[in-house]
C-alpha cells in the first residue's frame, strides 16, 4: 500500500477487477450481464405478481419485497464494479463511499430478516394451514415487512457513522471492489477492536439469530411433513419450501463466511469473492430459483406475457 499520512481521507482508491486490456473486457461483460439479467428478472416476477391475482398472498408480498431488494443490492455495488473496470479513475469520494456502505449493509441487512420471515410464512401455511389467513393477516404483512426496512436502515446508520469515525493514516487504497466495513477496518491506524466487536454482535444478532429462526421454522415444517400420510401431500409441502430453503442456504452461507469468520482465517481474496457472490450473484439467482420451481409463475408469463408480446408483435405486423 502507499503510505498515507493523512488522519483521515476524502477520497479511497477502489481496487478494479483487472489491470490486464482483455480480462477488464470480459469482466465488464460478465458483470453487465450478470446486473441485466439481476434487474430484468427481478422485474419480471414483481410485474407477474402484480398481474395476477391469484398471487395475491403474504408469500408473494414477501416475494416481491424480495426481488425489489435485490435490484436495489446490486444497483448499489454493480454499476461501480462497471465503471471502475474500464476507467482510469478508480477514486470514490468519502461521501459516495459511506451512502454505498449504508445502502448496501441497509439492503443486505434486511433481505436476512425478509428471509427470516418467509420461513415464518412457510410455518404458518404448512403447521397452522386452518388459521394461515388469520396468522397472516395484511396488517402483520406489513409490520413485518416495515420493521425489516426500519430497523436494518436504523443499523446500518449507526455502523456507517461508526466507521468512518476512525482514522485512515495507513492508505487510502482500499483493497476491496466497493466500499464495506471490513477492508476500510485494516486500512485504519484506530484501535478497531471496539467496531469489530459492535461488528460481530450486529452480524450476530442480524445473521445468526435470524438464520437460528430459519431453522426453528424448517424443524416444525419437517415434523408436520412427516405426518402427511399422502407422498403427494409430502411432495407438495416439500416443493412450496424448496426455493426458499435454496435460496436461505446460498445467502447465508456466504453472509457467515464474511461477517462471522474469525480475523485470523481472513483472506483479502476470499473476501473479494464472497462479497460478490452475495452481492451481485444472489440477487440475479434467487427470481430463477424461484420461478423455475414456481408453476403459477410460469403459467403467468406464459398464458399473459408471452401472449401479450406476440399480440403486440401481431398488431405491429399489420401497421
Amino acid at each position: 500500500m502507499d503510505p498515507f499520512n493523512q488522519s483521515s481521507a476524502t477520497r479511497f482508491i477502489l481496487l478494479g477487477l483487472s489491470d490486464i486490456p482483455y480480462l477488464k473486457v470480459i469482466g465488464f461483460l460478465a458483470f453487465l450481464s450478470i446486473y441485466l439479467i439481476t434487474v430484468l428478472a427481478n422485474l419480471l416476477l414483481i410485474i407477474v405478481v402484480t398481474i395476477n391475482p391469484k398471487l395475491n398472498t403474504p408469500m408473494y408480498f414477501f416475494l416481491t419485497n424480495l426481488s425489489f431488494i435485490d435490484i436495489c443490492f446490486s444497483t448499489t455495488v454493480v454499476p461501480k464494479i462497471l465503471k471502475n473496470t474500464l476507467s482510469t479513475d478508480r477514486s470514490i469520494s468519502l461521501l459516495e463511499c459511506a451512502i454505498q456502505m449504508h445502502l448496501h449493509l441497509a439492503f443486505g441487512s434486511t433481505e436476512c430478516l425478509l428471509l427470516t420471515v418467509m420461513a415464518y410464512d412457510r410455518f404458518a401455511a404448512i403447521c397452522k394451514p386452518l388459521h394461515y389467513n388469520t396468522i397472516m393477516s395484511r396488517k402483520l404483512c406489513m409490520s413485518l415487512a416495515t420493521a425489516s426496512w426500519t430497523s436494518c436502515f436504523i443499523n446500518s446508520t449507526i455502523q456507517v457513522i461508526y466507521t468512518f469515525q476512525i482514522s485512515f493514516c495507513r492508505s487510502n487504497h482500499v483493497n476491496h471492489f466497493f466500499c464495506e466495513v471490513p477492508p476500510f477496518l485494516q486500512i485504519s491506524c484506530s484501535d478497531t477492536w471496539p467496531h469489530e466487536l459492535s461488528m460481530y454482535i450486529t452480524a450476530g444478532m442480524i445473521v445468526s439469530f435470524n438464520f437460528l429462526l430459519i431453522l426453528v421454522s424448517y424443524f416444525h415444517i419437517l415434523s408436520t411433513i412427516l405426518k402427511i400420510n399422502s407422498s403427494d401431500g409430502r411432495y407438495k409441502a416439500l416443493s412450496t419450501c424448496a426455493s426458499h430453503i435454496i435460496v436461505v442456504t446460498f445467502y447465508y452461507g456466504t453472509i457467515m463466511i464474511l461477517y462471522l469468520r474469525p480475523p485470523s482465517r481472513s483472506s483479502p481474496d476470499m473476501d473479494r469473492t464472497v462479497s460478490i457472490l452475495y452481492s451481485a450473484v444472489t440477487p440475479m439467482l434467487n427470481p430463477i430459483i424461484y420461478s423455475v420451481r414456481n408453476k403459477d409463475v410460469k403459467d403467468t408469463v406464459r398464458k399473459n406475457l408471452i401472449q401479450d408480446v406476440l399480440q403486440l408483435n401481431y398488431f405491429l405486423q399489420k401497421l
